[in-house]
């Protein structure tokens, strides 16, 4: 199938409506006896009163162009013309004006629908007060047109003295002017009453008091001729105005024409008030007409004032409108968001869980097979490569859980930043091993102690930075050096690898960027672990720098603030190799209770097991037990809720210390964990090294919390 080409060409608008446009308005014939209701009107006040105030009969064919499809439009021209002609035949005109005025009027109509639609758009969309605007503008050089062609005729012919001439031609472009733009917009607005069903504020019994209010004061008003009292009809008019919607306006604004244009015709009200000046020109001109100029005036204040009003008030409670419901979609969005990020924290939570249960059977298995003596070096180096691989995928699993995980926290806390910098190090340290490399951790006397960190987020930087080391080191070794500068910690990550030309370190920091990324690379990873590095340190408030020189190796600079903290004594328990400890192992996983049972024992650990936390409690009361290692996410009772129980249990049971050893890994799992009465949190997989130090670590807080009652161990 061929596929036209795109044509550049502007799309043409339409002098007549659209033929799939929708149907509003009143039927073409209607518009036709409109226009002859006006006709004979118009030859009535003529006949009466020696004066015509408007000549609405052009706007009612105008109304019908811009509103009918073309067939209808077309008829409702030619029958126009014809009542014109029949009409200026009744008035007796003679044979030139007889035909000059009706093409003239038919000529004013078309050029002003021409206009209107070349500015105003197809739509007409009279809500709009720019649209309204270019509207009136619109119908003025229209409606001048028609006028200059008029006199022209009338100098031709010579049937009117010039003195009255200028008038006379002012005052038909004024009635003119003043129908097209009451009466035009007006018909517009009422066809179109449809979009404006909720523009109201208005209902019932105020609208009928409104629109009560407006007749009244225009009838008191113009029926009185002692005062000059126009200006009381505003007020009531503007109320309307900003109140009711734009087709009651346009009403209000015809009935004000009605009203005020029959009484002044019949010589009330107070534009006959007006004082005339003699003028020998206009001898000629009846008086009722040079005091129509004022009631003009009158009328073009009443419709620049109402129409603008009731089009920016209907304009404002659309936009108030729109606002209120993207204001409610965006609510709606937020909620949808925030349920959608619980389901991801969730759903994180999940796979960290899942994730890190079988791994921590991988690693910690592998932990113990190489400490077992007697193995062969080819024993000891399958092994470590098992160990290498789990610890690999724990990074990479890690890594990308924290990438989807996102969030700026930031929780300091009294942290040792020797033991931050070596736990960081440590899989590092042990790949640098495997790989032959020299790996080197100096830490200057003056950085060394304790500082107030958030040492999640600074042993993670570390961790990531000092892989990335390892992994692009071939020969030569990783060295890593903490200072102290002020406040500020510094730490310089240097390693003897392939480093980086300019272009690389310009996006070394970026996530998913890697120096090579085509699928003969040579390097394992993700290209996250820098991207997070540098979001963990952002966060701290610190700084990282990077100098590289590509085949001579690479050098990373955090600065991160982390203030001294005084040393206070702590209280200290007694070592775990003092005595024979007792310790109960809760998991609900076998395999997981048969590896902290092997590592228990090689600490010569007495031991025993409960598969959730109901068997917990269950031991625990028939048992004495020096610490308990609980799971977090068990059947039956899970470790939270059994912690809880056991802290409402009477002493020396509620005292034994509680370590979390839980595959929920996340800061707020640890919260969580603290919250519910554990002194420590151990996150899965688990190594004998970081197993014991947890242990260490968590009889110091149990002694700390027995020594101060009532306060929560951190």
């Amino acid at each position: 199938m061929t596929v036209p080409a795109l044509s550049t060409k502007p799309i043409p608008w339409r002098f007549f409506r659209h033929e799939a446009g929708r149907a509003a308005g009143p039927p073409a014939w209607a518009y036709v006896v409109l226009f002859a209701v006006c006709q004979l009107a118009g030859i009535w006040m003529a006949r009466t009163f020696s004066v015509t105030i408007m000549w609405p009969a052009n706007a009612v064919l105008l109304a019908a162009v811009l509103q009918l499809h073309r067939p209808q439009a077309v008829r409702v021209l030619a029958a126009g013309l014809a009542i014109n002609l029949v009409s200026n035949a009744v008035r007796g005109d003679p044979g030139l004006f007889l035909w000059g005025n009706a093409l003239f009027n038919l000529l004013q109509v078309l050029v002003a629908a021409l206009l209107v639609r070349r500015f105003c758009g197809a739509a007409l969309d009279m809500r709009r007060p720019r649209r309204l605007l270019r509207f009136a503008l619109a119908l003025v050089p229209a409606v001048a047109l028609s006028t200059v062609l008029a006199a022209l005729l009338v100098l031709a012919v010579g049937r009117l003295p010039l003195g009255g001439l200028a008038f006379r031609l002012r005052y038909l472009f004024e009635m003119e002017v003043l129908a097209m733009l009451i009466v035009a917009p007006s018909m517009l607005l009422l066809a179109r009453q449809h979009r404006f069903a909720a523009d109201s504020l208005a209902r019932g019994r105020e609208v009928a008091i409104l629109a009560g209010l407006v007749a009244v004061m225009t009838i008191l008003v113009f029926a009185q001729s002692q005062a000059p009292l126009l200006f009381l009809v505003f007020p009531p008019l503007i109320l309307l105005a900003f109140r009711l919607s734009p087709p009651w306006t346009a009403i209000a604004v015809m009935l004000i024409a009605v009203v005020g244009g029959a009484a002044t015709l019949m010589g009330h009200g107070p534009i006959v008030l007006t004082q005339l000046t003699p003028e020998a020109a206009l001898v000629g001109v009846p008086d009722a007409m040079r005091k129509m100029g004022v009631f003009h005036l009158f009328l073009l204040a009443v419709v620049g004032t109402a129409l603008p009003i009731t089009t920016l008030s209907s304009e404002r409670r659309r936009l108030v409108e729109r606002l209120k419901a993207r204001t409610q979609a965006a609510l709606i969005a937020r909620q949808r968001a925030e349920a959608a990020r619980a389901v991801k924290g969730r759903f994180l939570a999940m796979m960290s869980h899942e994730m890190r249960t079988p791994l921590t059977g991988v690693t910690g298995y592998a932990d113990l097979l190489s400490r077992r003596p007697g193995l062969d070096a080819e024993s000891l180096r399958q092994v470590d490569a098992i160990r290498h691989c789990g610890e690999t995928m724990l990074r990479l699993v890690e890594d990308l859980l924290e990438v989807s995980r996102g969030g700026a926290e930031v929780a300091p806390k009294i942290s040792d930043v020797r033991e931050t910098i070596e736990e960081a190090s440590g899989p590092a340290r042990e790949w640098a091993r495997v790989k032959h490399l020299d790996f080197t951790v100096e830490i200057a006397p003056e950085a060394d102690g304790r500082v107030m960190v958030d040492a999640r987020r600074l042993r993670q930087a570390v961790h990531h930075l000092v892989h990335n080391a390892v992994k692009f080191t071939a020969r030569g070794g990783v060295r890593v050096v903490v200072g102290r500068v002020g406040d500020d910690l510094t730490l310089a990550v240097s390693d003897t690898g392939c480093g980086m030309d300019e272009e690389t370190c310009a996006g070394v920091f970026s996530l998913f960027e890697q120096a090579d990324a085509t699928t003969s690379r040579a390097h394992e990873g993700a290209g996250v672990g820098l991207a997070l590095a540098v979001s963990h340190i952002n966060c701290l408030g610190g700084v990282a720098h990077v100098e590289s020189v590509q085949w001579q190796g690479t050098t990373i600079t955090l600065t991160v603030p982390a203030p001294v903290v005084e040393m206070v004594e702590d209280v200290q328990a007694a070592p775990l190799d003092s005595r024979r400890t007792r310790v109960l192992i809760v998991d609900d996983h076998p395999a997981n209770r048969d590896l902290l049972r092997i590592m228990l024992q090689a600490a010569d650990c007495e031991t025993a097991e409960a598969c959730d936390g109901q068997q917990a409690l269950e031991t625990l009361a028939g048992q004495p037990f020096d610490l308990v290692l609980m799971d977090v996410r068990m059947p039956v009772m899970d470790g939270l809720c059994a912690t809880r129980s056991l802290r409402a249990l009477a002493a020396p049971v509620c005292d034994i210390p509680v370590l979390a050893v839980t595959a929920e890994a996340m800061p707020e799992d640890a919260a969580r964990c603290l919250a519910a009465g554990m002194d420590g949190h151990l996150a899965k997989p688990v190594t004998q090294a970081k197993l014991y130090a947890a242990i260490d670590a968590v009889f110091d807080a149990a002694a700390r919390r027995q020594a101060e009652p009532g306060v929560q161990a951190a």
